[in-house]
C-alpha cells in the first residue's frame, strides 16, 4: 500500500488539497470569495454536501471580506469558533472575537430567565453598539434571539454567518434568519458547526 501514498511537503497539503477538492467539483465552481467559503467548508469537513446546502445572499461574501479588512469584529456563540478562527489575521485589520458563552452573569441570566446563554450572548452583541459579523456555529436560539433583535432595530450586523447544527429548530432558524434582511452566508439543512463557522470566517480573512 506504501507505494499508493502521495508524497506532499508540510507546507503544500492544504494548496494539495484545494486542487484535490477542486477537481472533485467537476467544473462546479462560484465567483469569487464564495468559491474559496465553499472549498475551505469541503476542507474542515471533508463533506461536499456543502457545495449544495451553501446559500449567500447576493454580495454577502464580498461584503464580508470588506466589513473584516475594515476592522469589523466577529461575535460567535462558541468557544471552538472563537478558537479557530484566525485571530491574528482579525487583529492586523482592527478586529477582534467576542464570545460571552463563558461570563457568569451571562450563564446567571439565563437561568434566571429560562433561556439559553446563546440567546442572552446575542443580546450582549447588541449592547456592544456595533454592526459585527455574527457567527453562530450551534445555538439555533441564538439566530431566533438575534432575528427579534433585527427586527427590534436593536442591532444589525453587518453579515450573519448561521451556521447551527443539530436536530431541534435548526433548519427553521436557518431559514428565519435568511428572512431577516440582513447579508447572510447559511448553509442550509441540518449540518453545519463550529469548524464550519470557523471555515467561512477565515475563508473570508484569508481573501
Amino acid at each position: 500500500m506504501l507505494e499508493k501514498i502521495e508524497f506532499v511537503k508540510p507546507e503544500m497539503i492544504e494548496a494539495r488539497s484545494m486542487e484535490i477538492i477542486t477537481k472533485e467539483l467537476n467544473g462546479k465552481t462560484w465567483p469569487e470569495p464564495e468559491f474559496s467559503v465553499v472549498k475551505r467548508c469541503i476542507h474542515t469537513s471533508a463533506d461536499f454536501d456543502y457545495a449544495d446546502n451553501l446559500c449567500f445572499s447576493e454580495g454577502a461574501a464580498a461584503l464580508g471580506v470588506k466589513a473584516l479588512r475594515e476592522g469589523v469584529s466577529i461575535v460567535t456563540d462558541t468557544r471552538m469558533a472563537a478558537s479557530g478562527i484566525n485571530k491574528k489575521r482579525l487583529s492586523e485589520y482592527g478586529g477582534e472575537v467576542h464570545c460571552f458563552m463563558d461570563a457568569p452573569d451571562v450563564a446567571e441570566e439565563a437561568r434566571e430567565r429560562g433561556c439559553t446563554r446563546a440567546a442572552v450572548c446575542m443580546e450582549r452583541a447588541a449592547a456592544l453598539h456595533e454592526n459585527p459579523v455574527i457567527a453562530v456555529g450551534n445555538a439555533p436560539t441564538a439566530l431566533i434571539r438575534l432575528y427579534e433583535l433585527i427586527q427590534a432595530g436593536e442591532i444589525r450586523p453587518v453579515l450573519i454567518v448561521g451556521a447551527p447544527v443539530g436536530f431541534v429548530n435548526v433548519v427553521e432558524a436557518k431559514e428565519l434568519i435568511m428572512t431577516a434582511g440582513v447579508p447572510f452566508i447559511v448553509p442550509r439543512g441540518r449540518k453545519g458547526g463550529s469548524n464550519i463557522v470557523a471555515a467561512i470566517c477565515n475563508a473570508l480573512l484569508y481573501q
